[in-house]
């Protein structure tokens, strides 16, 4: 039997074998050697060096674990632990490397060191810890074997070894993830899948009604993200009072987006259900910012859908025959006048019509901004599957690992007035004569993003763009490029604002991150 290193030496996988067993050693054999330099390391005579290190090994780990993953969909496929937790998760934490701000978040909890968590969640989750790590360094362990083998199927204990990596890995994602936001109940998803409905039926009414078109739906524009909340409004409390803005239920049966707007939006209900056919038309002009005038004549507008827009009639029918018809029909008739009573009284509010709408838009608009500032994340992931609905483009979207549609919709990015290309006569041009290189924003000045503003956190990771050297998040820095007037043949992370201001379309090819 020869020993270890001897066979490790004899049986090694060559660098060019592009078998994911092979690109699993030589990663795994990467993340060993940094390890063992941080160990080697004297952190207070060389700080610089140890820094540099360090993201050598969050490089590397990153690495080892897509490979790990890959493997584990080869290999056990029909025994992957269920992700569908992740739906609970607020947008803002599903980044492209998830994956090894756990294992880091692990590690540092093994340590003792509670990052973005309480000391007594800490204590909680460090079992939890303890068993992910020992199952990565099994793994890690019966994969190197299997490596140096490369015979035949998936050896029986790296199944073992891979289901139990897997499972701990969820559990461990789960619960060190809640610790830090407030995880949606599987009752608030359903209640997010409702609005979700009711976006959509808004938007397929405005495509009937002639207030949006296909064009602008597949086309993304941003003034959707706003235009779709406030037409959704309007139809939930109107059109569709049953769905998801029924406010015959208490505040807390309702999403959490709405509900702590109930009141006011018991107000605008009550108002709306005054508007004529005709007012209603000019208040939904009025919020997609168009003028009645400019607009198709109502006339014109088929709209069977207008519950209870008509102006309401307060004549109440005459004593005799009111007393000849049944009892029902006579409760009926009474509650009919005493709404229509009510109606007009909140109409004698009123100097005139004008007022009025004015009054509505302002409420309803109100409203509908405030989602997008107090739910962000929650409005723009509705909006996201709305438009994955709605849109009849499917070629600019990109289907994600886990089988799902991506797409950003957003505004355009802002232009960065002192952008290193911005400042330079040779606005990404392409020219072989390289520029120089623009200094990256030191990490520890920086701490928010600079083109979203949203703050940085443990999971929210800071990103420079190679080609202004600023600090953004990874939505804002979701593209990759090559960029030839720095030298750069193969393409790297670039921000939003650089690709689609300053680089050429030959340059745009490249897959975002």
């Amino acid at each position: 039997m020869l020993p270890a290193v001897v066979r490790r030496w004899l049986h090694r996988p060559k660098r060019s074998d592009s078998r994911l067993l092979s690109q699993f050693f030589y990663a795994d054999e990467r993340v060993t050697q940094v390890v063992t330099e941080i160990n080697c390391l004297d952190v207070e005579t060389d700080p610089q060096q140890y820094l540099v290190l360090l993201n050598q090994l969050h490089l590397s780990q990153t690495e080892l674990l897509s490979i790990i993953e890959q493997i584990m969909d080869e290999c056990i496929p029909k025994e992957r632990h269920g992700r569908d937790y992740v739906i609970k998760f607020p947008e803002d934490l599903l980044v492209d490397n998830l994956r090894n701000h756990m294992l880091f978040a692990a590690e540092c909890l093994m340590a003792r060191t509670y990052i973005d968590v309480d000391e007594a969640d800490g204590v909680r989750l460090r079992p939890l810890a303890k068993d992910l790590l020992c199952s990565l360094e099994l793994v890690r362990t019966v994969l190197r074997e299997q490596s140096l083998s490369q015979t035949g199927p998936y050896l029986e204990p790296v199944r073992r070894a891979l289901i139990r990596f897997d499972m701990l890995f969820a559990e461990f994602e789960l619960s060190y993830v809640s610790s830090l936001v407030s995880v949606k109940s599987p009752e608030e998803i359903y209640k997010q899948q409702e609005i979700v409905v009711l976006f959509c039926e808004t938007v397929a009414r405005a495509l009937k009604l002639g207030y949006l078109t296909q064009e602008m739906i597949d086309g993304y524009e941003p003034q959707l993200m706003f235009t779709i909340p406030r037409l959704g409004i309007i139809s939930g409390l109107l059109i569709y009072p049953d769905g998801p803005l029924n406010l015959e239920r208490r505040p807390e049966e309702i999403s959490r987006v709405f509900s702590p707007f109930y009141i006011l939006l018991r107000k605008i209900r009550d108002l709306l259900r005054v508007l004529s056919r005709e007012e209603l038309y000019v208040l939904e002009k009025r919020v997609l910012n168009e003028s009645a005038t400019d607009s198709q004549p109502f006339s014109n507008v088929d709209s069977p859908d207008f519950k209870g827009s008509s102006t309401p009639c307060a004549c109440p029918s005459s004593p005799r025959h009111f007393g000849q018809e049944s009892s029902s029909t006579q409760i009926r008739k009474i509650n009919n006048v005493r709404q229509s009573t009510r109606w007009l009284e909140l109409r004698s509010r009123y100097n005139t019509t004008e007022d009025m709408i004015h009054t509505l838009f302002v409420c309803i608009s109100g409203v509908a901004d405030q989602l997008q500032t107090n739910f962000a994340s929650d409005l723009r992931a509705i909006l996201k599957t709305v438009f994955e609905i709605v849109t009849s483009r499917t070629e600019d979207l990109e289907v994600t690992d886990t089988g799902q549609v991506e797409f950003f919709v957003a505004p355009a990015a802002p232009r960065l007035a002192d952008c290193a290309l911005c400042s330079s006569n040779r606005e990404g041009s392409g020219r072989e004569d390289a520029l120089v290189p623009p200094d990256w924003v030191p990490d520890s000045t920086c701490s928010h993003c600079m083109a979203c503003h949203v703050s940085f956190t443990f999971l929210r990771r800071r990103h420079h763009c190679r080609s202004c050297g600023k600090i953004f998040c990874s939505r804002c820095s979701s593209h990759l490029a090559p960029l030839p007037h720095f030298r750069q043949l193969k393409p790297v992370r670039v921000c939003t604002h650089c690709y689609t201001t300053h680089l050429p379309p030959t340059s745009k090819n490249a897959s975002c991150l």
